[in-house]
Parts: structure tokens; C-alpha cells; sequence
């Protein structure tokens, strides 16, 4: 009898482990025939919380870590951009600044050449009219001298002509043969020359 017992008991364990198999078999052939597991509406309270638990680690990372890096990132950027336009400002008017530097520099270049210029001609004028007065004096003494010169040779001349003409008008008479009286021959000489 126990004999039959233990059959008995084997054959009802068969018979169970048949029973699931079939179970077993049955449920997978109805999630095969279903389509995706994620679509088994008997799963979706168990993906909801992990969809949940995801969320909230995902929000706690973002906010805890990323964000924060990402924020102070944008910070240091918006800052360096500040002070880059606000170094470019300062460079652009210090660029004003020497551009109005430069052009007062050139303005007062060209005025103290311009003065510069003035002062040396003025200076070559005033040498050059010394040297106009010098050589006016000059030509002036050399002209008076020239007239002195000159007249001295008319002096000279208009002696020698009374001279020239005593001895010709001389010569004259003694060719013609008769003897000259000096004394006639120059009255006679000087009433012709006056005229």
C-alpha cells in the first residue's frame, strides 16, 4: 500500500508539473501573441515606479551636479564677455585718446615748422639785404669812382683837345707860312670851343 501511495503521490507531482508546464507553456504563447512586454497592461503599476524612481534621479543629478556646473559656466561667460566689451571700450578710448594726441602733435609740428620757416626767411632776408646794402655800397663807391674817373678823362680830354687844337691850328699857320702868335692861336682856340 505504501507502494501505491508513492505512485500515487508521483503520478499527482507528474500530473502538477505537467499542469504548470502547460500553464507555463499557455502564458508564454499569450505574451508572445500579445506583442511587446511593455505594452502588457498587467506590467504597467511596476513600469510607472521605475519610470518614477528615473525621473527622480535623473531631476536630483540635474540639479545637484549638472546645472549648477552649467549655470557657473554661463556665469564665468557672461562675465568675461563684460569685461571683454568693457576692455574693448576702455581700449577704444584710449585709441581716441591717442588718435586726438597724435593729430595736436602734428598740428604743433607743422606750426613750429611753419615758424621754423619764418624764423630763416626772415633770417636769409635780413642776410640778404646786408649783402644788397654791401653790394649797393660797393656798386655805389665803384660808380663814383667810375664818374671821378670820368671826368678826370673829360678834364683830361677837353685839355688835350685845347692842346691838340693850339698845336694844329699852329701847325696850320706855319704851313701856311706865316708865324702864329701863342697868345692869338688860344684866343682863337677857346672862342671856337665855347661856341
Amino acid at each position: 500500500m505504501a507502494n501505491t501511495t508513492t505512485e500515487a503521490a508521483t503520478g499527482a507531482a507528474g500530473a502538477v508539473t505537467e499542469a504548470t508546464g502547460h500553464a507555463a507553456g499557455a502564458a508564454g504563447h499569450a505574451a508572445q501573441s500579445a506583442g511587446m512586454p511593455q505594452l502588457d497592461f498587467a506590467t504597467f503599476p511596476n513600469q510607472i515606479f521605475w519610470l518614477l524612481v528615473a525621473l527622480v534621479v535623473i531631476y536630483l543629478v540635474l540639479s545637484r551636479v549638472a546645472l549648477p556646473r552649467i549655470g557657473g559656466i554661463l556665469a564665468d561667460r557672461q562675465g568675461k564677455i563684460t569685461s571683454d566689451i568693457a576692455a574693448a571700450e576702455d581700449l577704444k578710448l584710449k585709441a581716441e585718446a591717442a588718435e586726438k594726441a597724435y593729430n595736436q602733435a602734428l598740428v604743433d609740428a607743422r606750426a613750429e615748422a611753419n615758424k621754423i620757416v619764418a624764423e630763416a626767411r626772415a633770417e636769409i632776408q635780413k642776410d640778404l639785404d646786408k649783402a644788397t646794402a654791401k653790394a649797393d655800397a660797393e656798386i655805389a663807391a665803384r660808380a663814383a669812382e667810375s664818374a671821378r674817373r670820368i671826368d678826370e678823362i673829360r678834364a683830361s680830354a677837353a685839355g688835350n683837345v685845347v692842346e691838340v687844337a693850339k698845336d694844329a691850328a699852329e701847325a696850320v699857320v706855319a704851313a701856311l707860312g706865316g708865324k702864329a702868335d701863342a697868345k692869338a692861336v688860344a684866343d682863337a682856340v677857346a672862342s671856337r670851343l665855347k661856341g
